[in-house]
């Protein structure tokens, strides 16, 4: 089965979507806000709540974005059954409620004192008003 660019963009989208969503929901649900989800939501979190008395919290939550992002796929007008979309290369991480992990930005590499400067800017303004008045003079 050959698989179209825009499928696959749509996939990755509804995808995209369906992680979020499920995350905004799982929080709303978490805050005793699901009430005020709309039907849609309120739905998916029944799916995931009869699913966790079947497996784990994790496998749960994998099989409800599943079937949400299935959703989504055919809502945004994808063609035939949803592809598998490739899984995305993740830091392992641990579960620490609410809170976000955020990643170091990589160091940058010191500066050689040796190395060349680039030249300031008043020096290279000073040089052009001297050329501009040297030719002005030239002219006159």
């Amino acid at each position: 089965m050959v698989i179209k660019a825009a499928d696959m963009l749509i996939a990755r989208r509804a995808d995209t979507r369906a992680r979020a969503d499920f995350a905004t929901w799982k929080m709303m649900a978490k805050l005793n806000g699901a009430s005020a989800l709309p039907l849609e939501a309120q739905n998916f979190l029944a799916i995931y709540k009869k699913l966790l008395e079947q497996m784990d919290e994790a496998e749960a939550s994998e099989a409800t974005i599943q079937q949400m992002y299935r959703s989504y796929y055919a809502e945004m007008g994808g063609a035939g059954t949803a592809p598998e979309v490739p899984a995305r290369s993740r830091e392992p991480s641990t579960d620490t409620g609410n809170v976000t992990a955020f990643r170091r930005l990589p160091s940058k590499p010191k500066q050689d004192p040796n190395a060349k400067r680039p030249l300031p800017v008043a020096l290279i303004f000073g040089c052009l008003v001297v050329v501009y008045v040297a030719i002005r003079y030239y002219w006159r």
